[in-house]
């Protein structure tokens, strides 16, 4: 029985769209919103023209956020799915901005990040719950609506989606290392719609050997050139200059000494609230190859995998039916017994190269966070609120111990070159275990941490 087709009228998982919107998203909210367009165009610290905008300047932004009217009623009445989304993207990214542009100020004077404002304002908060409820998610900056797949325009429209070639519909800092932080992400999933093919393939209830071997080999290859995109972000995004923008998609939930009493919605509810910050943990691509792959199987039972799961809740429901089904239809026909049952080896070797990819995937982001991160501030949180030293070795973990799995069964294909393969593993179980004895250190060395990539091999560019 085939996978569904999962739509919410923006965003569509199937194979022609993969986790991108159906088209590109607006560039502009209609000119029944122009007070609101103005504000989000003259809000970043850099503007369009080069001018210093109005987070460049302390309390500025928050007193003309203030001043806006009140959409609420208007929000109510729109049905068209991409005015709703550029809609709930203008009010993330003012919520986020109003909140915490004074922890980013503290944080120039400082070094340290201050505290957030813990109210919203009526006039902000209602109509951004208004427009959260007609998409069906949490009000507050999240990756796929607001501030990455529903916030690129492209310059050249007949040019591709390579970052160069992509704009930022809504921006903080305006600068152009955020440009390619966030447009990268959407480079990357411009490979997406082969994935989503090839695991649409995967899940199938009764699949060949042979179009097995070549769905897993489709899976490798758009992976394979997701990771040659995802190293790209060295170049696109210069690490030294990440903290420029970072304090604005902080989430409230886990950053307890940015929000410490969480975050009231004047006029819509009387207890505070808590959401997780926008992360590139919240993408489709490695969920949906560690539930294709059968990684999910090996995640750790501990709190950080429940953080992991957690961000499950922080994706359109479109998404979410997607990674439901697909688990499902996996759980019944686990991968791995599937390729043992027909002995189908090349199958096999097709999906150790997928783990493969996953491995370097997240070992690569775990650099990111080794050099963006641990290497600019001494906050232990990611934006999403989870511990900074702890959360992607957990996933890494599971991908070795399926790497592991895999290769017992793979002892019986004689083209298997077993004792090659056992040598690059256990290089790379060596360097993740060095690398967390050097973190469980209070006052650790990030620098120390990151040069052990390249002393084992696996440095990402």
């Amino acid at each position: 029985m085939p996978m569904n087709i999962y739509t919410d009228g923006f965003f569509s998982i199937d194979p022609t769209h993969g986790f991108l919107p159906i088209q590109e998203p607006l560039l502009h909210l209609p000119e029944r919103y122009q007070p609101l367009q103005d504000l989000i165009d003259e809000m970043p610290i850099q503007k369009a023209d080069g001018q210093a905008g109005l987070l460049a300047c302390e309390n500025h932004f928050e007193e003309a956020a203030r001043k806006l009217p009140n959409y609420k009623d208007q929000i109510e009445k729109e049905k068209d799915p991409f005015v709703w989304a550029a809609l709930f993207r203008t009010y993330s990214f003012i919520s986020s901005a109003y909140t915490l542009a004074p922890a980013h100020h503290r944080y120039l004077r400082t070094g340290k990040y201050g505290t957030a404002n813990g109210v919203l304002p009526k006039n902000i908060a209602q109509p951004f719950v208004k427009i959260a409820e007609k998409l069906d998610v949490f009000p507050w900056l999240d990756y796929h609506y607001a501030y990455s797949l529903g916030n690129y325009s492209k310059r050249d429209k007949q040019a591709g989606l390579e970052w160069t070639n992509l704009a930022m519909a809504a921006k903080f800092s305006g600068m152009d290392d955020e440009r390619g932080f966030i447009m990268l992400h959407v480079d990357i999933n411009q490979y997406s719609p082969d994935l989503v093919k090839a695991v649409f393939a995967i899940a199938q209830a009764e699949t060949p050997p042979t179009e097995l071997t070549d769905a897993l080999s489709l899976m490798r290859d758009s992976l394979h050139k997701m990771n040659g995109r995802r190293k790209l972000m060295w170049e696109a995004s210069r690490w030294k200059h990440y903290n420029d923008f970072r304090v604005f998609i902080m989430g409230i939930k886990g950053n307890t000494d940015i929000f410490p009493d969480g975050l009231r919605y004047e006029g819509v509810w009387d207890e505070p609230k808590a959401y997780r910050g926008q992360t590139g943990a919240q993408d489709n691509i490695i969920p949906t190859a560690d539930i294709a792959s059968g990684v999910i199987h090996y995640y750790p039972n501990n709190q950080l995998t429940q953080y992991l799961m957690d961000l499950r809740q922080y994706r359109p429901k479109c998404v979410q039916a997607f990674f439901n089904e697909l688990a499902e239809k996996m759980q019944k026909n686990p991968l791995v017994q599937q390729l043992e049952k027909s002995e189908n080896y090349k199958g096999m070797q097709a999906l150790m190269r997928v783990y493969e990819e996953i491995y370097r995937f997240r070992n690569g982001h775990w650099q990111f966070v080794q050099k963006y991160i641990m290497q600019n501030t001494v906050y232990p949180k990611a934006t999403g609120g989870t511990p900074i030293t702890s959360w992607i070795p957990n996933q890494i973990k599971a991908v070795l111990k399926a790497m592991k799995v895999l290769s017992l069964a793979l002892e019986k294909d004689p083209q298997w070159d077993s004792v090659n393969w056992q040598e690059t593993y256990e290089r790379k179980v060596s360097l993740l275990n060095k690398q967390l004895a050097l973190v469980a250190v209070e006052a650790f060395d990030p620098q120390a941490v990151f040069e052990l990539n390249k002393i084992h091999g696996e440095q990402d560019f």
